[in-house]
């Protein structure tokens, strides 16, 4: 299977590892997995802002990159929520029947990471190894626009060696929310903290979720807090495959 990787902006720009623990993880399954050159921002930030014309550009991008493959595949619930939900209507309001089509063969094989390991390839076990007390934090886009469900939490009970935790009103939004965090930033805070009170009182070393937007809102309160707990993505714990210093 001829995958792509849609890394997204925010593991482009601060969080690597984390695209690299995609491919890792892919690759130990089998597939071909490419990092198409052409891609850029999905598009996300300017339609979720009401800039909606402003994300047709990006758009076009996006097909252009990713068209021709089997699979794109992205370690982020907002992402490919966009992609799959909001992208369609981005180039029905061009005008653009060529970009409307283009996107209609695209949009539906962009998979969120859990999705497509136990959707496409179904697999829950994908041999990887990470004895740590963990908790999960499912993300807004991935649990309500992309309704992954479980699947996550089925890729984690299958590592070996995992303790895992149930983490206290697990359905509640962090607080980050793209430009919520900025325009409501008080409130975006307060939110966070709840979250990082609730992860605290597991007892986890490591907090695990799938957008590296929430990790990041999250780890910095807990880093803050001198929480001693650490915010790690799905991915990088479906690739560890030996002891990972926490």
């Amino acid at each position: 299977m001829r995958v792509a990787l849609m890394v997204t902006c925010i593991n482009d720009a601060l969080f690597p590892e984390r695209g690299r623990a995609v491919v890792r993880l892919l690759r130990r399954l089998g597939c071909e997995v490419e990092f198409p050159q052409g891609q850029t921002c999905c598009g996300q930030p300017m339609i979720n802002s009401g800039y909606v014309d402003q994300a047709v550009p990006p758009l076009r991008a996006f097909v252009s990159a990713f068209e021709g493959y089997d699979a794109v595949v992205a370690p982020s619930g907002s992402c490919v929520g966009s992609a799959r939900h909001q992208h369609a209507l981005v180039a029905r309001r061009s005008g653009d029947a060529s970009l409307v089509q283009r996107v209609a063969e695209v949009s539906p094989k962009v998979y969120e990471l859990s999705e497509f390991l136990v959707d496409v390839l179904g697999v829950t076990d994908v041999g990887a190894y990470f004895p740590h007390r963990v908790t999960y934090h499912p993300t807004c886009h991935s649990l309500r626009m992309l309704g992954v469900g479980d699947r996550p939490l089925a890729l984690l009970r299958a590592v070996r060696g995992i303790e895992l935790v149930e983490l206290p009103a697990a359905d509640e939004c962090c607080g980050f929310g793209g430009t919520f965090a900025v325009k409501n930033a008080d409130t975006s805070v307060a939110m966070g903290s709840d979250k990082a009170h609730h992860v605290r009182s597991t007892g986890a070393e490591v907090l695990v979720a799938g957008d590296s937007s929430c990790l990041m809102h999250i780890g910095g309160l807990l880093s803050r807090q001198r929480s001693g707990v650490r915010v790690l993505h799905l991915a990088e714990v479906l690739a560890a495959t030996e002891k990972v210093s926490v």
